[in-house]
């Protein structure tokens, strides 16, 4: 049987990325896969302050060809609320969350798009925590953070991930729209975790990734505050909803 040509819809929540938006997009936009598959690349710009709405306006000027769409937020509301407007507004068959700095790299998409091709997956999260794939080194409460969530996450979903909060998460882009989303920062993580974990026979792979992670120094965004607020959102997604 001969595979149709499918489209994954890449959604970029970007804040104040001026600085690293256009190599991400020409990463994307340069990137080839071994598979028949094209890219549609939506931004949601969230109320930057800086000139990030200009980057990518100048991209999209340079590179008419590619299918580039810029949305802009008329006010900051965080990344799940950016992710909410992308998925709202993708029409792939696969859709993916890419950050808008550097830490992960669109040309490992192959990897996880490896289960959707095979008909095996319906979700596929990239784990910075399994695999041979580099990893710079950098916080160690971060990294103990983001296991005992994981691990938390876990106990109540049932699920045997290494890597609930990666930005990395591939869905079939008609599941992930069928799920209604509430949370605004990055609580969409455990959200998105909880939500899908209570769906009857969902086939959700992992598979190792690559991790280039930015200090804060380098722009890194989430803060302790949302460590907890994950938490919070692990036991009320799981629990009591």
């Amino acid at each position: 049987m001969v595979n149709m040509q499918k489209k994954l819809s890449v959604i970029i929540p970007a804040y104040n990325e001026e600085e690293n938006i256009k190599s991400v997009l020409a990463g994307l936009v340069y990137s080839a896969s071994s598979y028949d598959i094209t890219k549609e690349i939506i931004i949601i710009n969230d109320c930057s302050t800086d000139q990030t709405q200009k980057a990518v306006e100048d991209f999209i000027e340079k590179h008419p060809l590619s299918d580039i769409q810029l949305i802009n937020q008329k006010r900051n509301r965080g990344k799940g609320a950016s992710v909410r407007a992308g998925i709202e507004n993708a029409s792939g068959d696969i859709l993916v969350i890419q950050d808008a700095d550097l830490e992960y790299d669109p040309m490992e998409f192959d990897i996880m798009l490896a289960p959707f091709i095979k008909n095996q997956a319906d979700v596929v999260y990239g784990s910075r925590f399994m695999g041979g794939n580099p990893h710079r080194v950098l916080f160690f409460w971060h990294s103990i953070g983001n296991r005992f969530l994981t691990f938390l996450s876990n106990i109540l979903t049932n699920l045997n991930l290494t890597d609930m909060e990666t930005c990395y998460k591939m869905f079939r882009r008609e599941l992930l729209q069928s799920i209604e989303l509430k949370e605004n920062r990055f609580g969409f993580e455990p959200e998105i975790t909880a939500k899908i974990s209570r769906i009857p026979n969902l086939k959700i792979y992992e598979v190792g990734i690559s991790y280039y992670g930015r200090t804060y120094q380098e722009g890194k965004k989430i803060k302790w505050k949302d460590g907890f607020r994950a938490i919070y959102c692990i036991l009320k997604y799981n629990i009591f909803q």
